[in-house]
């Protein structure tokens, strides 16, 4: 045998002799099982490293890695249970849609899809995550949308008196930003459980009054929906918050803290973070016609967009009329006897992508094919005008502010409902 190939034999054997005695080395594990599905231990990493960077970024105190785990596990399970409704349901978000949202948030952010890249990358997340996280926030804002609107019902006697409220109030609400802390109990609790609840809660207490972060606090005690988000809820106005924030805000402070407050839920505690006020303007209203076309196994999302793109050359060329296209084609069912046409209307009341249609368009113009919740559509700007649509416009904000503070509270309880019913088990993979 020749000297080198005696070499590479003896090289292989070294390989081999010490893949052979290597110890294994675990790419990941499961950490927690919901229903037939599992949360893997790098998903809760990387959950964790993400709010601890944010946290860093802001200058915001965390809790102990402990106490923040276990607030990370909960989202994850509920984001689970959310994504495993979405798939018995058959929801799925297609690249094309997701192209458009990215489309849509580069130009809010008055960038191009390149330079929304480059600033992605530039953070230190690859532009392929931040798609998948992106269609994920999509396809949970579909499924909590479908799944908590058909909870709601909103009565023209409730619309009736927050008009009247509205009118009283001359549109001068006051809006505010609130703090939450929730110190859960379970269902049907013993008295000794209510006791220790409400033992935890007056601790908490103790220690806000005592000048303690209050977001650090949350993070830390918070079973409430923002908890990881230091139990801070946007601005909102006492028509659209939970009702148990607004029986107990409307005449606070700033810096008010309140609580505990018991609920069938636990111990609410809350702090008025932030107050402004609103101020009264005109409307801007448009006048619009759309065609809309909804992507099924049978139509698919290529094809609908196709169909909407030779609708708009036939229409821009004359040889189509498009009330005539949208009776035949149409599928949203409000506007399609009527040739497409919306009526006039404040552009903040459609889905954000299609207000941003029309802010584009000049009149007359019909837009290119674009991807909302509901489809693809075209739409045409047909006038714009500045009204005095005060009556209507009350009318309008009062239904939203109604439906608004009933999302926020059926989507809680619909949560609550899926949990209860699921299979959860947290395996114990804590090193600490």
């Amino acid at each position: 045998m020749r000297p080198f190939k005696k070499l590479i034999f003896a090289f292989l054997a070294l390989v081999l002799s010490q893949n052979t005695f290597a110890a294994p080395q675990p790419l990941d594990q499961v950490a927690v099982q919901v229903n037939d599905g599992v949360i893997l231990q790098s998903e809760i990493d990387n959950m964790l490293a993400n709010v601890k960077r944010n946290a860093k970024e802001s200058g915001q105190k965390l809790p102990s890695d402990k106490a923040l785990r276990t607030q990370v596990i909960d989202r994850l399970i509920l984001t689970r249970l959310q994504l495993q409704m979405a798939d018995r349901m058959g929801l799925h978000v297609g690249d094309l849609q997701l192209d458009q949202t990215i489309e849509n948030i580069a130009k809010d952010q008055k960038m191009t899809v390149a330079q929304l890249r480059q600033e992605i990358e530039r953070s230190g997340e690859s532009f392929s995550q931040y798609r998948e996280q992106l269609r994920q926030e999509i396809t949970l804002g579909e499924v909590q949308r479908i799944q908590v609107q058909r909870r709601i019902q909103v009565s023209p006697q409730e619309i009736n008196a927050l008009v009247k409220l509205i009118n009283q109030q001359g549109m001068k609400n006051v809006e505010f930003q609130i703090g939450h802390i929730l110190i859960e109990v379970p269902n049907n609790p013993t008295e000794a459980e209510l006791a220790g609840a409400q033992k935890r809660a007056d601790a908490v207490m103790k220690r806000l009054k005592s000048g303690a972060d209050f977001r650090q606090v949350a993070i830390a005690a918070s079973a409430g929906p923002k908890a990881l988000e230091g139990g801070v809820w946007d601005y909102m106005n006492i028509n659209e918050m939970p009702t148990l924030f607004a029986e107990v805000v409307n005449g606070a402070k700033k810096g008010d803290i309140i609580g505990p407050i018991k609920s069938g839920s636990g111990f609410h505690i809350i702090k008025v973070l932030g107050i402004r006020g609103q101020q009264t303007k005109e409307v801007d209203e448009v006048k619009s016609r759309h065609i809309l076309l909804k992507p099924s196994p049978i139509l698919s999302e290529d094809r609908a967009k196709a169909m909407l793109t030779k609708f708009a050359t036939e229409i821009r060329d004359g040889k189509a009329s498009f009330a005539e296209l949208a009776k035949k084609y149409s599928e949203d069912p409000g506007s399609a006897a009527k040739g497409g046409e919306l009526g006039w209307a404040d552009p903040s009341m459609y889905v954000p992508a299609f207000a941003n249609k029309l802010k584009e368009l000049k009149k007359g113009q019909i837009s290119a094919p674009f991807r909302s919740s509901h489809g693809w559509h075209i739409v045409q700007l047909e006038e714009r005008r500045k009204t005095d649509a005060t009556e209507q416009f009350n009318t309008n904000r009062a239904h939203q502010l109604i439906f608004r503070r009933k999302f926020n509270e059926e989507l809680q309880n619909w949560l609550d409902e899926m949990r209860a019913d699921a299979y959860i088990h947290v395996y114990d993979t804590d090193k600490e």
